[in-house]
C-alpha cells in the first residue's frame, strides 16, 4: 500500500482501514508467538500500513481546521 492510494479517501474509510490493520497486526504477532508465521517481514509491513493510514487521517484533519 502507498500513501498516495490513500490519501484521496475519507476519513470514515480510512479509520476502517486502520481497523483491519490492527487486527490484522493483532493476528500476525499471534502467529508469529506460535511459531505459525513463516513471513516475519508481514508484521512490519502491516504496522508501516497503519502508520501511513494514521499520517492521512492527521494531513485529513489538519486541512480542514
Amino acid at each position: 500500500m502507498k500513501y498516495t492510494d490513500i490519501q484521496d479517501k475519507s476519513v470514515k474509510e480510512l479509520e476502517a482501514m486502520l481497523k483491519e490493520k490492527k487486527l490484522e497486526l493483532f493476528t500476525l504477532k499471534a502467529k508469529q508467538k506460535t511459531m505459525q508465521l513463516t513471513n516475519t517481514s508481514e508484521l512490519r509491513m502491516a504496522r508501516r500500513d497503519i502508520a501511513r493510514i494514521k499520517t492521512a487521517i492527521t494531513a485529513k484533519h489538519l486541512s480542514k481546521g
